[in-house]
């Protein structure tokens, strides 16, 4: 196993939660900023959402997403072409994933992912972002302790399925497909 561990840098500023829309019947995703973007692709299942579009920015093609209410996360991965990667990056976000109207989901992000690939120690990320967004009054003391409770799950619930990311869902009766 090994550990891609990074130096951490204070963030740059403080910030709202991150909120977006995942609107079905149009199949489109609106941002936090505002752009709606096309879904190629939604598929819902009694524990999740998923979420299949071309990426935004290069050297990837696609990205999918599954939204996880129980677990509070979003999962994604990041496609350099339209087949699976054989060793798949997972970025997860923690953060609240709900059905909002039979045919809209809403996600808001709360600062923290963690980044985790199948035999490796998993990553956590933006703590720093989330401590400032609770200091700036963006987020309150419950929400930031809830997320952080919930990313330190996650790592822990990876960690405890041999370092893989869907042992651990499946443990939990979840199954991703994937392209």
């Amino acid at each position: 196993m090994h550990s891609t561990a990074t130096a951490a840098t204070p963030p740059t500023s403080s910030h709202r939660p991150r909120v977006e829309y995942f609107d079905l019947a149009d199949l489109t995703k609106t941002d936090c900023r505002g752009f709606v973007h096309s879904v190629e692709r939604y598929h819902s299942e009694p524990w999740g959402l998923y979420v299949m579009r071309a990426a935004d920015t290069p050297p990837f093609r696609y990205t999918e997403a599954w939204l996880l209410p129980q677990l509070s996360i979003r999962v994604s991965m990041h496609h350099v072409n339209a087949a699976h990667d054989r060793d798949p990056v997972y970025h997860i976000d923690i953060g609240e994933f709900d059905r909002i109207e039979p045919k809209r989901w809403r996600g808001v992000f709360h600062y923290i992912d963690v980044v985790a690939r199948n035999g490796c120690v998993p990553e956590l990320r933006g703590v720093d972002d989330l401590f400032a967004a609770h200091a700036a009054g963006h987020v309150d003391a419950s929400t930031a302790q809830n997320a952080f409770a919930r990313a330190t799950a996650v790592v822990d619930g990876i960690a405890s399925h041999e370092h893989n990311f869907e042992r651990w869902l499946g443990a939990r009766g979840i199954t991703l497909t994937w392209l």
